[in-house]
């Protein structure tokens, strides 16, 4: 099986999330796609986190709503913290040997690639698809790195968009796949 791996803090989980996630299971050569939900990016303040249980609940609820071959993989809750992405697929990797795991992310975040934790081995050891994003070259970014580079739409709504609406007492309703107060 070739299963698709979203990680994130989905902070809130939003209809971007959605939307690529969707993407990957049905426009690529993935089965399916598990949306991993990360206790706390290392390269991110983790100050404005929504508890994890809230989190993990919203993301459940939006995955279930989409009827496609999504799935919530909650592993980095149980992993020592900070959670980096290659012990996550080491970890999944054992757990799951059958199956083939590919990572999905956007451009940006192959853009500072070099900052992550064992990226080289991250690289030679798992096929990573990269979606584009405004202001990055992905296709250039993925001949350099050796990624495969799928056409998915552009989204650029972000989950620091959506906090920052609710703090400036938006309704960001059209932008969640579901709702829940903050």
């Amino acid at each position: 099986m070739k299963t698709g791996l979203l990680f994130g803090s989905f902070n809130p989980v939003h209809v971007g999330h959605t939307i690529i996630a969707g993407y990957c299971s049905q426009f690529t050569d993935l089965e399916e796609v598990w949306l991993v939900p990360s206790p706390h990016n290392p390269l991110k303040p983790s100050g404005m986190l929504l508890p994890e249980e809230k989190r993990l609940a919203l993301l459940h609820a939006a995955v279930e709503r989409q009827q496609l071959p999504l799935k919530v993989c909650d592993v980095e809750f149980s992993l020592p913290r900070p959670s980096y992405t290659i012990n996550t697929l080491r970890a999944l990797q054992a757990q799951h040997w059958r199956t083939q795991f590919v990572v999905i992310m956007g451009a940006d975040s192959l853009a500072c690639i070099e900052q992550w934790r064992e990226w080289q081995a991250l690289l030679r050891d798992f096929e990573v698809y990269v979606y584009p994003r405004v202001g990055y070259n992905a296709e250039e970014l993925c001949a350099k790195y050796r990624a495969k580079f799928i056409s998915a739409p552009v989204v650029e709504i972000s989950s620091t968009f959506i906090r920052q609406a609710l703090k400036d007492g938006k309704n960001v309703n059209a932008f969640l796949p579901v709702t829940a107060d903050f």
